[in-house]
């Protein structure tokens, strides 16, 4: 019987699917389907790893919080991480943000902050970090945690080349915080 501790254990593992109808027999195009992560996302695997991070150096202690700025999925794989393993979340976004996003925020839990649209991200990062000075807070800095690139370099990376036997000529990946094309 397999009996995962949490739901972070779930992340990974996503399978390649060949896609036959963009070049034909000429090559092989595959995608990687992130969306079979527990909360459909890429970021799935940066929430976790920044929470085990911080978790690891001691940084993050039972019963505490973790603040970012965010605008989208890290935001939310920050929340369902963050949900999982039993510490508060809060998070800072630009006030532009769509409605469904800001309720999935909430329904895993977060605490949304929102800024001043015109201001940005920028905006939402400088109130990240006021709150994260204010409350004892764990800043996750997507854009600059080492630990985004790490998972990558550990899972993504070592998933596509296991799964293609390492038959890798082109890879493609939208840059985001560049976590994923790094690593």
């Amino acid at each position: 019987m397999t009996i995962y501790p949490d739901a972070t254990a779930l992340i990974g593992r996503s399978p390649l699917v060949k896609l036959n109808r963009i070049v034909g027999d000429n090559a092989t195009v595959a995608a990687k389907l992130e969306f079979y992560n527990p909360a459909n996302s890429v970021k799935d695997r940066i929430g976790v790893a920044i929470i085990d991070a911080a978790e690891k150096s001691g940084d993050l202690q039972p019963g505490g919080i973790i603040v970012e700025g965010t605008s989208g999925n890290t935001g939310i794989a920050l929340a369902f991480a963050g949900a999982a393993r039993g510490y508060k979340v809060v998070l800072t976004m630009p006030e532009t943000m769509s409605m469904e996003r800001r309720a999935l925020l909430r329904a895993y839990g977060a605490e949304l902050i929102l800024t001043p649209g015109p201001e940005g991200m920028r905006g939402a990062v400088s109130k990240a970090e006021e709150i994260a000075e204010e409350r004892c807070g764990v800043l996750a800095r997507q854009f600059a945690n080492q630990a985004n690139v790490e998972i990558h370099r550990t899972t993504t990376a070592e998933e596509v080349w296991k799964d293609t036997d390492g038959e890798v000529d082109i890879f493609i990946a939208g840059v985001g915080t560049g976590g994923t094309v790094t690593g």
